[in-house]
């Protein structure tokens, strides 16, 4: 297996410019996840790395060695991608072993290779069928085989399952890093889902507009986001953002809203009186109480789904999601109190977006 480097990359597509000079280390035998909303670059980067785009400028280096002018075939990866790519009119065991074919290994080889991949994927009593005799899931394997056969020093997952239900995309996702575990390869998994992301990275990148906006182990980015847009991107539900401005009288810092609802903050918060912020609380730092440091709000809507419990509810003019353990039947217009954990509040500037708290 092999360390990934991207230094400095930039990409353009004649004359606009769609990724701006990324730099990011993939450890040997990692699991990095490249995690934004559609169009942020992150497809982009990883065909980048496996040779399918060429770079503007910038390096990328795969186990030391700049591949930059390499041929994909030459670089000793593997891609996995989303539409799965396989031959229609090949079984799965000759899918699984073309790539063993073009390269001229031998047959005893070949069958000992595709057994082996087979049976970490679950696949021997399907290697005679075709991909159209198989499920999704089925079909998803098959390519996660074709790729394991090679023993690359890198594999590439180019969003491989956004085209699942949604049950089945649990179970690959488990699989996955399983397999990850079980070979210790080095790994890159692109995704939209950030869900997936926190479940299975080692480290996640933030990516927007072809440029990073934070990397590091999930729960340091779900804890302490940089920014307003790692905010409002990691997490499900989505953390409550609530502008207004800041306000520190009796040594009880605060955010007033607009409407004049005070949010309350820990007492080392930083920045200045009047100062335009937005206050950050994920809904499941929420609790319903009845104490101090406590904001009335409006229930709208409760959504049980069996696990957790979650409240749409309405802080003045602000509306506001709550996650809780425990199982509440409040009806529509009902009041209740809800107090934030302090320790986990974010205070993000309003003009600049970053954490004024980190």
């Amino acid at each position: 297996m092999a360390t990934v480097e991207v230094h400095s990359v930039v990409k353009r597509f004649g004359s606009v410019q769609v990724v701006h000079g990324i730099d990011v280390t993939i450890d040997d035998r990692s699991f990095v996840v490249l995690l934004g909303p559609s169009g942020c670059g992150k497809s982009t980067l990883l065909r980048m790395i496996a040779g399918l785009e060429q770079v503007s400028e910038g390096e990328i280096a795969i186990g030391g060695r700049i591949v930059n002018d390499v041929p994909p075939k030459s670089r000793d990866v593997a891609m996995v991608f989303q539409n799965y790519a396989l031959y229609p009119h090949m079984k799965v065991f000759d899918n699984m072993a073309f790539s063993l074919k073009l390269a001229k290994v031998d047959r005893a080889t070949i069958k000992e290779k595709v057994q082996r991949a087979a049976e970490i994927l679950n696949l021997t009593q399907y290697l005679d069928r075709y991909p159209r005799q198989l499920s999704g899931g089925q079909r998803q394997r098959v390519a996660m085989g074709r790729a394991i056969v090679r023993n690359p020093q890198v594999f590439l997952f180019d969003e491989p399952l956004s085209n699942l239900d949604a049950q089945l995309r649990v179970q690959m996702r488990t699989e996955i890093k399983a397999l990850h575990q079980r070979l210790g390869s080095t790994s890159i998994y692109v995704t939209h889902d950030q869900i997936e992301a926190m479940t299975m990275a080692d480290k996640i990148v933030v990516m927007r507009d072809g440029r990073i906006e934070q990397s590091g182990a999930p729960l340091d980015v779900y804890d302490h986001p940089r920014n307003l847009f790692v905010a409002g991107f990691i997490g499900s539900p989505a953390m409550n953002l609530i502008p207004g401005k800041l306000r520190g009288g009796d040594g009880r810092p605060n955010v007033e809203t607009d409407d004049g609802v005070q949010l309350p903050l820990p007492a080392n918060a930083p920045g200045q009186s009047g100062q335009a912020v937005i206050y950050g609380v994920r809904p499941d730092h929420l609790s319903v109480a009845n104490g101090g440091g406590s904001v009335d709000a409006i229930v709208d809507v409760v959504e049980p789904t069996g696990a957790d419990t979650l409240i749409f509810a309405r802080i003045g003019n602000q509306k506001i999601c709550g996650a809780f353990a425990d199982r509440y039947s409040f009806r529509p217009g009902e009041r209740i109190a809800l107090a934030p954990r302090l320790e986990s509040v974010h205070l993000f500037d309003a003009q600049s977006g970053v954490n004024m708290m980190l």
